[in-house]
């Protein structure tokens, strides 16, 4: 099972979360986030420290097209992560795999979503909550996940070490996303959180 440590603020977590084994770690753009990384440079040096073959994703709202040359021309990310109204025109200019979100509203047709973005490389489902475009806190009923989709889906919402094993086991995702379930403070990682973490997500 593939992991993505997201709401990385700091080299040292970023360190961590590569010692204890993930496989990807993720970097926020969002002002309105208490994990956002308002420092490119330090975005920079986080990106820099983990090593070749962690993947470095980038998650981005609504983003202006200003700041996007800016974070991709300082920031050496691998994977962008849209989490706002992007359309596929949008998300497709940057010439980087990306992922589209899918917040899981009441009534919302994931593959239908999925259709609109036929260049993604893969979709995070993640709860929704009115006015919050990611980091809830919060699941979503995993029985709303479509069997057999036409591309990876990442499961995100609500994840902690002691959900997370029977999360893989109900939707069987490509990938799992967690962020405050392994947090000692918003943007602050806990080691042992990861450490059970990522030891219950591989336990398959």
């Amino acid at each position: 099972m593939r992991v993505k440590i997201c709401g990385i603020t700091n080299r040292e977590d970023a360190l961590l979360a590569v010692k204890l084994n993930t496989d990807a770690i993720g970097l926020v753009f969002y002002g309105a986030s208490p994990r956002n990384v308002a420092n490119l440079d330090v975005a920079r040096e986080i990106a820099l420290a983990v090593g070749p073959f962690v993947t470095v994703v980038g998650l981005v709202v609504n983003p202006e097209l200003d700041f996007m040359g800016e974070l991709l021309n300082r920031v050496p990310l691998h994977v962008l992560q849209f989490h706002g109204d992007e359309n596929a025109a949008f998300c497709e200019q940057f010439d980087r795999p990306y992922i589209k979100a899918v917040r899981m509203k009441e009534g919302v047709d994931v593959l239908e979503q999925m259709g609109q973005f036929p260049g993604a490389s893969g979709f995070l489902l993640d709860a929704y909550k009115k006015g919050v475009p990611g980091g809830t806190g919060e699941c979503f009923d995993w029985a709303r996940v479509p069997r057999d989709p036409p591309k990876p889906l990442v499961l995100a919402g609500g994840l902690s070490p002691a959900n997370v094993a029977s999360a893989i086991k109900s939707v069987k995702p490509y990938g799992i996303d967690v962020s405050g379930g392994v947090e000692a403070s918003p943007g602050k990682k806990d080691k042992a959180k990861i450490e059970a973490f990522i030891e219950n997500a591989k336990v398959e």
